[in-house]
C-alpha cells in the first residue's frame, strides 16, 4: 500500500522538479534570487503550452519534456547548478513542498471522486488522459468536444499525469497539492518583493478562513456546517475562499487558476519595482512571462481574465508613468502595456478559434444587494485592516466619509462600507503596489453589488456565478494588500533569534498535523490516493467493470444510463474517460444550450435500453461501440436488449458489457 502511494507521488514530484530545473536558468539573470521561486509556476505554464500545442499537432505529450531536458543539459554544461545555487533554492523548494504535503494529506484522508463537481472534474481529466487531443473529447456528449468549456487546467494536470505515469484517479488527488504549492511559492516570492521582514505573511491568505467561518465556530456549529455555511453566507450566492476550496477538494477551474493569479501579480509587481534595473532582454522575458500567465487564464478559468486583463492594464499604465512619464522613453516603460495583452491573446489563439461556448448573455443590474452583516462576514477581516490603515487619513479628513452616503441613499449599504477605505486610498494618490492591489480588490466587491453577468442559473441565483468567480480574485488582491500592511505594522517588532528560528518549524509541524485534527473525510473511506477506491465497497460490480474498461484499448463510445446531475449515474464515463451519449444533462445544457438537443439524447438513451428493435441503429447513430448494463441501468430503465445481436465482452458481479458491431 505504501508503494502504491509513494511511487506516484515521487514520480509526479520528479517531473515537477525537472520542469523547474529546466526553466530556472532562463529566469536567473532577470529575476535574480527570486528566479528559483518563479520557475515553479512558470515551468508548469510553459509545459502546459508546449504539450497543448503538441496535442494540437497530434504529437505525443511526452515531447513537451524535451525543451526542459535540453535546457537542463545546456545549463549543466555551463555549470549553472552549483552547490551554492542549489542551496539557495532550498527555501523556494520548501515553499512549494510543505503546502504540497499539507494538501497531499488532505487528499489522502478524503480522496474520493464522489460529490459536488468531482465527477465532472475527473471525467474531463480522464478524457484528456485517455485521448490527449485538441480540443479534448467531451466524455458526457459523444461526438462533441470540450470546446464549450475552459479546459486548459485539466489539460495541465492530465499532461503531468501522462508524463509521470500516474493514472487519472491518482492524478486527480495530486493536482490540488500542486496548485497550493505553486500558489504558495508565488506568494513567497511576492512577500520578498514587498516586505523586508515577515515575508511569509502573504502566504497566510491561502490558509485564512473568512469571518463567517470564525463566527460559526464560536457559536458552536458542527464542523461540516462551518465549512459549507461559511461559503453560503451572502444569500443566493457562493463566496468561496482558498482554504475552503482546498479542503472541499473540487478540481475545478476556479481553484486550478489560483496559482496563476498570484504568479501574474508577482510578475506585475516585479516589473513595477525593478523595471529600471532590467536589461532589454530582462524586460522582454518579463513581458513574455506575463503574457504566458495572462494568456493562460481564459483557458483555465475564463472569469479570471475579466479581472486580470484590467489589472494588467492598470499596472502597465503605472509602470509607464513611473519610468517614462507616459513618453517614448529609452527604458521602454510602455512595453508591458503594449506587448503583454496582444501576446497573451496570441499565446492560445487556437483555443479562441475552437471555442464554441454560448458564453454570457449580457450584464444585469443587481436589485437585491448583499445585506451588510453578510457582506462583513465575508470581507470583514480585510475591510478592518484597510480601514485601520486609513485611520490617520480619516481623522485628518473626515468629510471624505460623505462619499459613502450616495451608496446608502440608493439602498446599497454593503457597497457603502467598502467605499470608505476605497475613497481614502484613492485620495492618497500613492500608486504603490499595496494601495493599488487594495483599490482593485475593493472595486471588484463594490462592482458586484451593482452588476452581474447574466447566465442560465435562474432568477433566485441570478448573481451566484458573478459573486462566486469574482470574489476569489478580490480575496487574492485585498488579502495580499492586507498582508503587506500587517507586515509593515510588524516591522518594528523584534523577536528573539532562537524563537525566530523555532517558529517556522513549529508552523510547519502545526500545518502538517492539522488535516488529521479535522473531520475532512465527509463520511467516506480514505487513506489512499486512489479516488475510485471507494467503489470497491459501495459498488463492487461497477468497480471491477470500470477497471476493465480503463484498460480497454481503442477509440470507444459507451452507452450508459443517464440519471440527472450530481448523481451516481454517468459513473462509467466519469471514471474511464470514455465518452457516453449523454451525462450530467444540465451541465451539458449550460455549455451547449438548445443546440445540444439534450432532451433528444436523453430519450434516445432510454430507447436504446427499452426498445430492442431500435437498440442497434440508435447506438450506431452515435458511433457507440459499447453498451453497459449494471444496477443503475436496471433501476433507471426496463432493460430489454437484442442480446442475440450483441457480443458480450464482460460479464461479472451483475454487470454486462456488450460490444456493438460497427
Amino acid at each position: 500500500m505504501a508503494g502504491e502511494i509513494l511511487l506516484p507521488v515521487l514520480s509526479w514530484l520528479l517531473v515537477i522538479k525537472a520542469l523547474h530545473l529546466g526553466t530556472w536558468p532562463a529566469l536567473d539573470r532577470t529575476l535574480g534570487r527570486l528566479a528559483a521561486a518563479a520557475a515553479y509556476p512558470a515551468s508548469v505554464l510553459a509545459f502546459t503550452l508546449f504539450s497543448w500545442y503538441g496535442g494540437l499537432l497530434g504529437l505525443p505529450v511526452w515531447l513537451a519534456l524535451l525543451p526542459f531536458a535540453g535546457a537542463i543539459v545546456y545549463a549543466g554544461s555551463r555549470r549553472f547548478y552549483t552547490r551554492e545555487r542549489l542551496r539557495s533554492s532550498l527555501r523556494p523548494d520548501a515553499a512549494f513542498l510543505i503546502p504540497f504535503l499539507f494538501m497531499l494529506e488532505v487528499r489522502w484522508i478524503n480522496p474520493t471522486i464522489s460529490y459536488a463537481e468531482k465527477f465532472m472534474d475527473h471525467a474531463f481529466l480522464a478524457s484528456i488522459m485517455r485521448h490527449p487531443v485538441i480540443p479534448p473529447l467531451d466524455p458526457w456528449y459523444a461526438g462533441g468536444t470540450l470546446d464549450v468549456y475552459y479546459y486548459i487546467g485539466y489539460w495541465t494536470n492530465g499532461a503531468l499525469g501522462l508524463v509521470s505515469g500516474v493514472p487519472s484517479i491518482i492524478t486527480f488527488n495530486l493536482a490540488l497539492p500542486t496548485v497550493l504549492g505553486l500558489a504558495t511559492v508565488s506568494l513567497y516570492a511576492l512577500g520578498h518583493l514587498l516586505l523586508n521582514r515577515h515575508r511569509w505573511l502573504p502566504v497566510l491568505i491561502l490558509l485564512l478562513p473568512n469571518p463567517s467561518a470564525v463566527y460559526l465556530f464560536l457559536t458552536g456549529a458542527p464542523w461540516s456546517d462551518i465549512l459549507w455555511g461559511s461559503t453560503r453566507t451572502i444569500e443566493s450566492t457562493i463566496n468561496e475562499y482558498p482554504l475552503f476550496s482546498m479542503l472541499w477538494g473540487d478540481l475545478h477551474p476556479h481553484v486550478m487558476g489560483l496559482f496563476n493569479q498570484v504568479f501574474l501579480l508577482f510578475l506585475l509587481t516585479f516589473a513595477y519595482m525593478r523595471w529600471g534595473a532590467l536589461s532589454m532582454r530582462g524586460r522582454a522575458i518579463l513581458c513574455g512571462l506575463a503574457a504566458l500567465s495572462l494568456g493562460s487564464m481564459p483557458g483555465v478559468n475564463s472569469w479570471d481574465v475579466l479581472i486580470y486583463a484590467p489589472v494588467t492594464l492598470v499596472f502597465g499604465l503605472l509602470i509607464w508613468r513611473r519610468y517614462g512619464n507616459f513618453s517614448r522613453d529609452e527604458e521602454r516603460s510602455w512595453m508591458v502595456l503594449a506587448t503583454v495583452p496582444p501576446l497573451a491573446v496570441a499565446t492560445y489563439l487556437p483555443f479562441y478559434i475552437h471555442l464554441n461556448s454560448p458564453g454570457i448573455e449580457g450584464i444585469g443590474f443587481v436589485t437585491a444587494p448583499s445585506a451588510p452583516v453578510e457582506f462583513l462576514l465575508v470581507h470583514g477581516f480585510f475591510l478592518a485592516v484597510l480601514i485601520a490603515a486609513c485611520a490617520p487619513d480619516i481623522r485628518k479628513r473626515p468629510c471624505i466619509l460623505l462619499a459613502a452616503l450616495p451608496f446608502l441613499l440608493i439602498g446599497y449599504p454593503a457597497a457603502a462600507i467598502a467605499a470608505v477605505p476605497l475613497v481614502y486610498l484613492v485620495c492618497r494618490r500613492r500608486s504603490n503596489v499595496t494601495d493599488t492591489l487594495a483599490i482593485l480588490g475593493l472595486l471588484i466587491i463594490i462592482a458586484t453589488e451593482f452588476l452581474y453577468l447574466k447566465d442560465n442559473m435562474g432568477e433566485a441565483y441570478f448573481r451566484m456565478n458573478t459573486v462566486f468567480k469574482f470574489y476569489l480574485p478580490a480575496w487574492i488582491l485585498m488579502g495580499t494588500a492586507c498582508s503587506i500592511i500587517v507586515g509593515e505594522w510588524l516591522q518594528s517588532i523584534r523577536i528573539d533569534q532562537r524563537v525566530a528560528r523555532a517558529l517556522p518549524a513549529i508552523a510547519v509541524l502545526f500545518l502538517l498535523a492539522t488535516p488529521f485534527a479535522l473531520s475532512i473525510d465527509f463520511g467516506y473511506e480514505g487513506r489512499t490516493l486512489d479516488g475510485a477506491a471507494y467503489l470497491q465497497a459501495s459498488h463492487p460490480g461497477d468497480a471491477a467493470a470500470i477497471a476493465f474498461l480503463r484498460d480497454l484499448p481503442g477509440d470507444q463510445i459507451i452507452v450508459e444510463a443517464e440519471g440527472g446531475d450530481y448523481t451516481y449515474y454517468s459513473r462509467v464515463s466519469t471514471f474511464t474517460g470514455i465518452p457516453t451519449i449523454l451525462g450530467m444533462p444540465f451541465h451539458e445544457y449550460m455549455w451547449r444550450g438548445d443546440m445540444g438537443n439534450i432532451s433528444e439524447r436523453r430519450a434516445d438513451v432510454r430507447a436504446i435500453y427499452e426498445q430492442p428493435s431500435r437498440t442497434i441503429d440508435l447506438a450506431r447513430s452515435y458511433n457507440a461501440t459499447l453498451l453497459y448494463v449494471g444496477a443503475e441501468e436496471r433501476d433507471r430503465y426496463a432493460v430489454s436488449l437484442p442480446t442475440e445481436a450483441l457480443e458480450i465482452i464482460y460479464d461479472a458481479r451483475g454487470v454486462q458489457i456488450y460490444q456493438i458491431a460497427v
